[in-house]
């Protein structure tokens, strides 16, 4: 089974930077897709960002594209959520997210919440 672990949360004022970590394991497939999401109070879970691994391709919601960016680190198995120009509607819990099926990414990209691999979410405070 594939582990994922996140880091990287934290409270910032508005315009500031973070960036999320995701160091994952047990990666036996060929074909993986990582992701983020996250979940505001009170509302749904949302997808934020995906990538593809093996290709890189990065694909983002409407509401963070230009603001953050999805990226890996393939020697240490980890993924990487730079968010920056932060603001208050960015405060969530954000979730690692994994799978191994491309069919998944269809899901992501309608803003589907789906994967068969989640992190234990780290929290992002956001103050105006």
């Amino acid at each position: 089974q594939v582990q994922l672990v996140e880091s990287g949360g934290g409270s910032v004022q508005a315009g500031g930077s973070l960036r999320l970590s995701c160091a994952f394991s047990g990666r036996t497939f060929e074909w993986l897709l990582m992701g983020w999401f996250r979940q505001a109070p009170g509302k749904e879970r949302e997808f934020v960002a995906g990538m593809v691994w093996d290709s890189g391709s990065t694909y983002y919601a409407d509401s963070v594209k230009g603001r953050f960016a999805i990226s890996r680190d393939d020697a240490k198995d980890t993924v990487f959520l730079q968010m920056d120009s932060l603001e208050p509607e960015d405060t969530a819990v954000y979730h690692c997210a994994a799978d191994d099926s491309p069919l998944t990414l269809g899901e992501w990209v309608r803003g589907r919440v789906a994967g068969n691999y989640w992190g234990q979410g780290t929290q992002v405070t956001v103050s105006s």
